[in-house]
């Protein structure tokens, strides 16, 4: 993210500040000022297309798609990881060589926040880029079979950005400021979109539960994302979760991630 117009400006009055009142100013407080820019550049410069949520409960439960009994087994997950995630122990991952995605379905609140046209439009995406990305890693097929992992996955929340609004307080320096002020104040910048699901990986034949997760992230303060659509950091989660999903299983299969 470009920063430059911060430092500058922060610099510029520091050197005012230091030229017309150097006996009001002690030299830590310039200091502190300098500091301060650089801390905020930094914290600029690390936003990124996406960011964590804690997910939202759905009518009172934190699952809307995955049943009791799977949810009941997730814990938190760390950095790198869905916010509430479960991996079944002692299981041999390098014997699933391919995959079957099952189509994407729609539960719990997005369907009160969203069109039916819209919903289903954001459940082919999410299919789609499941589909691409675990191709990268496992072959995908159409039917259950042995060594086959069956993928299903449901988007239980979504909500748009507020597409003008959204490009202004990212894109126009003054109102960049006051969109990373309510950053530091809520965690979220003002006007994203988001998006949250649950997936569930299991034994094509047996059915037996290998995995599950449920995740929620919204869009954050990258300028890439300054003037996309409406459904642009929703897709932008979609990519994430489809990467995330790719990358575990690969890992898990090469035996470099423990259970």
């Amino acid at each position: 993210m470009t920063t430059n117009w911060i430092t500058d400006h922060l610099a510029r009055r520091s050197s005012r500040n230091t030229n017309s009142n150097s006996k009001s100013w002690p030299r830590s407080t310039h200091i502190n000022v300098a500091l301060g820019a650089f801390a905020f550049a930094a914290l600029l410069s690390a936003c990124s297309t996406t960011q964590a949520m804690k997910p939202e409960l759905t009518q009172g439960r934190r699952c809307a798609y995955l049943a009791p009994d799977v949810c009941s087994k997730l814990s938190p997950g760390t950095e790198g990881e869905a916010a509430l995630r479960y991996i079944a122990p002692n299981v041999d991952w390098s014997q699933y060589t391919k995959v079957m995605v099952s189509p994407v379905t729609v539960w719990g609140g997005a369907k009160r926040k969203i069109s039916a046209e819209d919903a289903q439009r954001l459940a082919n995406y999410l299919y789609q880029v499941l589909v691409q990305q675990l191709g990268t890693v496992l072959q995908v097929v159409d039917e259950p079979g042995p060594g086959v992992l069956k993928i299903q996955a449901a988007l239980t929340d979504a909500e748009a950005a507020t597409p003008v609004l959204r490009t202004v307080s990212m894109a126009i320096p003054q109102a960049r400021v006051l969109a990373t002020l309510k950053f530091l104040a809520t965690d979220s910048y003002p006007f994203v979109g988001s998006a949250q699901g649950e997936l569930e990986v299991t034994d094509s034949r047996t059915g037996e539960l290998l995995a599950a997760g449920v995740d929620r992230r919204i869009g954050g303060g990258s300028l890439q994302t300054a003037a996309q659509w409406e459904w642009g950091d929703a897709q932008n989660v979609m990519d994430y979760w489809a990467k995330l999903v790719a990358t575990r299983l690969a890992n898990l299969r090469s035996g470099q991630v423990a259970n």
